[in-house]
This record gives structure tokens, C-alpha cells and sequence, in this order.
């Protein structure tokens, strides 16, 4: 009987089902009559509004754009900001802007620079990204644990989840809610004392994001240009694996302070972590280390050490390419708990043995961005 008084009745539960759907129809038929100021068809007719999502009031969608239309830009999305902000329910409005194709000329208001410029992120000193040749080599928890070491000596971090297609942050830090805007500007989430943007804010988790590829670099760019990233040391992007467009967006675009390469041990995650290093090498990025993820694990029952995906690849490696080699992560269940938790390690365990492996490895990066 007690437990019955803490339950929300179901007819209370439909209403608010009905109310959502309601509004979501509302913002729908709003959209619907936003026409584009020269092809004279409104937005939805034209397929432009993508991956609509509403929550707690707040409207997300992807507006996407042709390359011509990008000095229009802010017409079309002020017309939609107006349209659903005179929707009652309506809280907020975030729009992502996208475009097919890079620009020649130079940038419109709500745009960032063009390929041959690299421009600084606002309010950052250094950014870094962390990346690998290919997925499932622990890159996001390392990524993740990373940007909180770093948080542990000191410097102000920011964490950007560059996987469009496949952001993890919102599960690795039990992230919920979505970004407000505020002056133009994406405001990230805050957790851990750091500040936080990911795709996976932006829709629902489930929600597929089938984008073309130029799409991608898009997005990245508004990640960085159009966040409000102010007061940092530096910016962590955890990226997605392999060497697309996100990678060659933010090489062209940022100037890097440097990345970070992290492969497992076996021979064919450290051939495709070459690659994604020479792709780096190329286009004159440093080179700040390659990690050994996943390199030893230890028995917790006998304390045999096991080489489960081999030893010391990394290491080779980076001797053979004369890059720095930042250091060994075990393979471990309490990282691999704390990741499935949504309390990273440096955040939940940061005096454990194994969070001292993320320290030394931070220690060393942040002695060769800052001294």
C-alpha cells in the first residue's frame, strides 16, 4: 500500500504521453510551414529537418543545408527559432546545422573558417584528440579517464565525443539531459568538473543517425565553433575510429596541439593504429604517444599475469616509428565495471592502482603541452 502511494497512476501517465505527443505534433506542423527563401518549398518539403527529438521542452533537430544556401543559414534558422518559441510547452530550441559540401568563400556568421584556415578553438589552449586505427581497442574509456587525469593535476578540461555515429560518452559518464542555448551558443553538460558535448545528448539514444559523410565534418565543426568552451587548458576529443571525415575536419581545421594513438597489443589493431599515426604525420600533426590498452591482465584470484591479446606491441611500434610511447593500461575489471557504471575510474576509484596508469600517462602529456 505504501509502494502503490509513490506510483504515477497510469491514466496520469498517458496524459503526459499525449501531452508530448501533442507538442511534438505541434512543432511538426510549425516546421511544415517554414519555407526556404529560394526554392519557395518549405523546409520539410525539401527533406531539410532531420532527427527531431523533444524532451522536457527542449527541440532538437539537424537542419541540413546545401553548400549554397550557407549564407542564408541564419534566415532559415531564425525563422524556425521565432516558429517554435511561440509554441506554448516549447522551452527551448537547438538547432544543428549542417551542409553537404565545404564552401570556397569565406564564413557566414554561424559559420567556422574554411579548409586552408585553421583557426583556434575559442577559449582553449590546447586541444588534443584521441584516436585509433580501429574501433574496439578501449579508446573511448581511455579517452574518458584521459580528460580526468588531466583534471586531477590541475588544468581545466573539456571532453568532445567527435563519434557521430556512435557516441558512447552519455553511457561511459551516465550523462543525461541536453544542452541548453544560450546568446547562440551550445552550453555543454558538466560532469566530474568537466565540460561535456556529445551527438548522444543531442537525440535519443536509439535514434539512428544516417548521415553522409561531409555531414559529419559539419557537425564536428559546430561541436568546437559553436560551444562554449571558455576557460579551458585543454580540450580532450575522443574521435572515431579510423581515418574519416571527423579526423581530417579537425586536423584541417584546429590547430592541434598534438594526438594520442591507442591500440591493443596484437598485430592487427597496431596495423591499423599505424595508419591512423602516418595519417596524422601527414598533415603535420605531433605525435604526442601511443597507449597499450588492454596489455596485461592479472589474475584477481592468483595473480598470474596473463598476456591475453599479447605484450608490448605498442611499445615496438612506437620505438619504429620514433614517437613517443606513453605507457600500458591493464586489462581490468574495475575499469571495465566502472565504465559500464557510468562512474569512469580517475572519477570513482582516481587513489586505485589502476588509475595510477592513467596518471603517469597524463603527467607525461601534460609535461609536453605545458612545459
Amino acid at each position: 500500500m505504501v509502494l502503490a502511494c509513490h506510483l504515477q497512476p497510469k491514466t496520469e501517465i498517458n496524459r503526459t504521453m499525449l501531452k508530448k505527443k501533442s507538442l511534438e505534433k505541434n512543432i511538426r506542423e510549425a516546421l511544415a510551414k517554414v519555407t526556404h527563401p529560394r526554392q519557395k518549398k518549405t523546409l520539410v518539403e525539401l527533406g531539410l529537418v532531420q532527427d527531431l527529438t523533444v524532451s522536457d521542452g527542449k527541440v532538437t533537430f539537424i537542419l541540413e543545408l546545401a553548400a549554397g544556401d550557407k549564407d542564408i543559414a541564419p534566415i532559415i534558422e531564425k525563422k524556425c527559432q521565432d516558429v517554435l518559441k511561440a509554441i506554448k510547452g516549447v522551452e527551448a530550441v537547438n538547432i544543428i546545422l549542417t551542409a553537404e559540401r565545404q564552401q570556397k568563400t569565406g564564413p557566414g556568421p554561424h559559420e567556422t573558417p574554411i579548409p586552408d584556415q585553421k583557426v583556434p578553438v575559442p577559449g582553449v589552449e590546447a586541444v588534443i584528440a584521441v584516436s585509433s586505427g580501429k574501433g574496439g581497442v578501449g579508446k573511448s574509456t581511455v579517452a574518458v579517464n584521459l580528460a580526468l587525469a588531466f583534471g586531477h593535476l590541475g588544468l581545466k578540461v573539456g571532453l568532445l565525443d567527435a563519434d557521430i555515429y556512435g557516441p558512447s560518452l552519455p553511457k561511459l559518464m551516465s550523462l543525461d539531459g541536453k544542452p541548453d542555448l544560450v546568446n547562440e551558443k551550445i552550453v555543454p553538460i558538466e560532469k566530474f568538473g568537466m565540460k561535456i558535448i556529445s551527438m548522444g545528448l543531442m537525440v535519443e539514444q536509439e535514434a539512428p543517425l544516417i548521415w553522409r559523410g561531409p555531414m559529419v565534418g559539419s557537425a564536428v565543426r559546430q561541436f568546437l565553433y559553436d560551444v562554449d568552451w571558455s576557460g579551458l587548458d585543454v580540450l580532450v576529443v575522443d574521435m572515431p575510429p579510423g581515418t574519416g571525415d571527423a579526423q581530417l575536419t579537425l586536423a584541417q581545421r584546429v590547430p592541434l596541439a598534438g594526438a594520442v594513438i591507442v591500440s591493443t597489443p596484437q598485430d592487427l589493431a597496431l596495423i591499423d593504429a599505424r595508419k591512423g599515426l602516418a595519417m596524422f604525420q601527414t598533415i603535420d600533426i605531433p605525435i604526442l604517444g601511443i597507449i597499450e590498452n588492454m596489455s596485461t591482465f592479472i589474475c584477481p584470484h592468483c595473480g598470474e599475469e596473463s598476456h591475453i591479446f599479447s605484450h608490448g606491441g605498442a611499445r615496438l611500434t612506437a620505438e619504429k616509428l620514433d614517437v613517443p610511447f606513453l605507457g600500458e593500461i591493464p586489462l581490468n575489471m574495475t575499469i571495465r565495471e566502472t565504465s559500464d557504471a557510468g562512474k569512469p575510474l580517475l572519477a570513482d576509484k582516481p587513489k586505485s592502482l589502476e588509475a595510477k596508469a592513467f596518471m603517469n600517462i597524463a603527467e607525461k602529456i601534460k609535461k609536453d603541452l605545458f612545459n
